[in-house]
């Protein structure tokens, strides 16, 4: 977006930033603070490290533009300032006992309603165009949409800091916030960053299914539920899919017990709140989903982007997780389903569920005639 090029710089008195505050709470953000593009210095050592070690996984694309992701003016040479935004999508109560309802599904709390992408960008933009309306100048919107490091920014800017568990914690809102950034060419104010209010306390590293923290201020994404759900393309490592529990579309687990949230707000933009079909919903139901119906389904949402095969996976391998053999014939039904990466789920699901007697049955009618090396990888190694 441009609007007087000329003008390239706003006194911030405090008038002024009050303006810009009001402006940004008008927008529907909770929290809005500034920092300067040269504020993240440690940002390139830290990805440097997080990329040599392999903790990336399959997110290629964090390879990629790795200078520009680590320094806002290698991404814009222009700006001048970076103004980052905080929207809370905090629960009105811990999502954790829904882990206990093993014939349900859990789906991660930023996912249960509309794409978030969606709503913070609106957000943005109209920011933006009565930023530029007021003062001129030059911006980029960003929400995930380009290779900016939001965490190290908003650190920067004082809306929080960078928990044990990497996320970005507030003494305001907890660890349940949206992020999103403006680069603007106008000079504005820096505030000041946050401090570390951890401490002591390491409940996040503690309560990880899988161990995904090699230490504080690490993740290994390889081994997050989060990313095994939602970017790995193909069959979850046998490794983690007992530690998955019901878990079908991200996890919680770190931000959900992070002691800060005591102080969090309920997310205050029905857009944000949870569909009652996303809290906690029927794996039953969930794994009939053929690809027109779950593109329909989660029209709109976030799950939409990863496909129905591997949603359906991580159904099937929630409801092997369930003990509860009334899953059974569903899971049998999608021995024939036409994507390789769902028979193979339903082949570790039928191991779980069914006797052995059971199992000898179908391995005899379904291994011999199968072609791909997913689906039979899983029948080798079954029992």
């Amino acid at each position: 977006m441009t609007g007087k090029s000329e003008i390239q710089s706003l006194n911030t008195t405090q008038t002024e930033r009050r303006g810009l505050t009001d402006l940004a709470h008008a927008c529907g953000f909770e929290a809005m603070a500034i920092t300067s593009p040269d504020a993240i210095a440690s940002a390139p050592a830290h990805l440097r490290s997080f990329l040599e070690q392999g903790f990336h996984g399959e997110m290629r694309w964090l390879e990629e533009r790795t200078n520009e992701r680590s320094s806002p003016k290698a991404l814009w040479a222009d700006v001048r300032s970076v103004i980052v935004f905080a929207q809370n999508y905090g629960p009105e109560t811990s999502p954790l006992p829904e882990l206990d309802r093993r014939d349900r599904g859990y789906i991660s709390v930023y996912a249960r309603n509309k794409d978030y992408h969606d709503v913070i960008k609106k957000r943005l933009k109209a920011f933006a165009r009565e930023l530029i309306n007021r003062h001129g100048g030059e911006v980029k919107v960003f929400v995930d949409t380009a290779p900016v490091m939001e965490k190290p920014l908003a650190t920067a800017a004082g809306l929080g800091w960078q928990g044990k568990h990497t996320n970005l914690v507030s003494k305001s809102f907890g660890s349940w916030l949206f992020l999103g950034v403006i680069y603007t060419t106008l000079d504005l104010d820096p505030d000041a960053p946050e401090t570390d209010h951890c401490g002591s306390c390491t409940q996040c590293l503690e309560i990880c299914p899988t161990d995904a923290f090699p230490a504080p201020y690490q993740l290994d994404a390889r081994k997050c539920i989060s990313y095994l759900t939602i970017e790995l393309k193909g069959m979850i490592p046998k490794a983690y899919r007992k530690a998955m529990g019901n878990r079908i579309y991200g996890c919680d687990d770190c931000l959900a017990v992070c002691p800060w949230n005591k102080f969090a707000k309920d997310a205050n933009e029905a857009r944000l709140q949870a569909r009652a079909d996303l809290s906690a919903p029927s794996l039953l139901e969930l794994v009939r989903l053929d690809d027109p119906a779950f593109r329909t389904h989660f029209s709109g949402s976030p799950i939409k982007r990863i496909g129905r095969d591997r949603f359906v996976r991580n159904v099937l391998i929630a409801m092997g997780n369930s003990n509860d053999r009334s899953l059974l014939l569903e899971v049998t039904n999608k021995l024939d389903d036409t994507a390789p990466l769902v028979r193979a789920a339903a082949i570790w699901a039928l191991s779980e569920l069914a006797s052995s007697t059971e199992f000898r049955g179908y391995r005899e009618r379904y291994e011999p005639t199968e072609l791909h090396p997913l689906p039979l990888a899983e029948w080798a190694s079954a029992r």
